[in-house]
């Protein structure tokens, strides 16, 4: 965990000589400041750079302060970021609503600049103290029940190599889980994530591995060959648990027939998987159209066969991979990342290579992130 106050801000507001003066303040001060003429401006902003807190004026044309604190809600990303607004009156009706809209507090523009930075930063140091103590608190429970949303074993199944690589975003157990269900005909291949809750996340991973678990078990005891019926299944348990109101995850399902190799695959709102085919050299990407876990009882669930020959690679990622942040900037690149994929396969680097290449990129990850490559060693008879 970084020791320095993280102090990246985003200023909005549509007076350009007050705007310029309260930036100047904080950037004295030693903020990364970021300013915004109107709140359209600030949502265009906010697609790169995320900040610590934003502080927003209330009055303004166009979309005012609590328009856009409205569209900042609706955005998982964002909605968890201190917000405060700005205004010339004490208008008690605006300020409680501005309240109910989870802002932390009001800023009067007759405030001296140097209260207004100071009053900030206080409240930075406290977000950082408290979320040092919630960091804690999920390393004192990780540590007392032992347990961790990635397997200790990889599994072995003839005909194929089967790797992953997991990096927990600063080091504290998140949204990401992976597991390997070997059934007797079968190994099921699972990854998932779960949706906006950081640290919090954790806590829920272990309910949708029981229930996924439970469901690729039942499965494999009735006969239901459809891996698609599965994920519904799954789905539609996740939807009536009152507990995960809410709580949404991508997964990414996967099962390999021991005895013939050929394998399946069925996604809820994952990223396409790439595809390494050894004689073309070519990365193509697997796209699924189930939506993410928990939204819809009926998540129109498809499966389809993938077909590998010999030396063919299968590599299945969770979006932290794709989420970089750079000089305070956070951008999502799947392509980008596809292509460095291609570049690594081609130049004929294997996944241990791979592995390391992200180990010494994961301080710029703002997620958990996570892949599992699915190697293909021999034909089945």
């Amino acid at each position: 965990m970084a020791t320095g106050l993280s102090k990246n801000i985003l200023l909005v507001d549509d007076n350009p000589l007050f705007l310029k003066i309260l930036c100047q303040a904080f950037t004295t001060a030693g903020f990364n400041c970021h300013a915004a003429n109107s709140g359209v401006e600030a949502l265009q902003s906010l697609k790169a750079f995320k900040p610590d807190v934003i502080l927003s004026d209330y009055e303004m044309p166009g979309m005012n302060g609590l328009e856009f604190r409205l569209q900042v809600l609706q955005i998982d990303a964002l909605k968890e970021i201190p917000f405060l607004f700005l205004t010339a009156h004490e208008d008690e009706g605006i300020m409680y609503t501005g309240l109910n809209l989870q802002a932390i507090d009001y800023v009067l523009k007759t405030t001296p600049f140097d209260v207004i930075v100071a009053k900030l930063t206080n409240l930075l140091h406290t977000v950082s103290k408290q979320r040092q103590i919630t960091e804690q608190e999920i390393r004192k429970t990780v540590a007392a029940l032992n347990i961790k949303p990635v397997p200790a074993v990889l599994p072995q199944i003839d005909g194929f190599e089967i790797d992953f690589w997991h990096h927990s975003y600063q080091n504290i157990p998140g949204g990401d889980f992976i597991d390997f269900i070997n059934t007797g005909n079968y190994l099921f291949v699972v990854i998932g994530d779960l949706m906006g809750k950081k640290w919090k996340a954790w806590f829920y991973t272990f309910t949708y591995l029981s229930y996924i678990r439970a469901a690729i078990r039942f499965s494999v005891i009735t006969a239901h060959s459809s891996l698609a019926n599965t994920l519904q299944q799954i789905n539609a348990v996740v939807c009536q648990d009152e507990g995960l109101a809410n709580i949404l995850s991508s997964l990414s399902l996967v099962r390999i027939e021991k005895a013939t190799g050929k394998i399946i695959y069925s996604g809820a709102g994952d990223l396409p998987l790439l595809n390494y085919r050894a004689d073309t050299q070519e990365l193509k990407q697997i796209k699924s159209t189930g939506m993410l876990l928990g939204v819809l009882p009926d998540g129109f669930y498809t499966e389809q066969e993938i077909a590998m020959a010999p030396s063919d690679q299968l590599y299945i990622f969770t979006d932290g991979l794709i989420d970089i942040s750079s000089g305070g900037k956070q951008k999502t690149d799947y392509r980008f990342f596809a292509n460095q994929m291609s570049g690594y396969l081609q130049a004929g680097q294997l996944f241990n290579d791979i592995k390391n290449n992200l180990q010494q990129k994961a301080a710029g990850f703002t997620d958990d992130s996570s892949i599992i490559c699915i190697k293909k060693i021999n034909t089945h008879a």
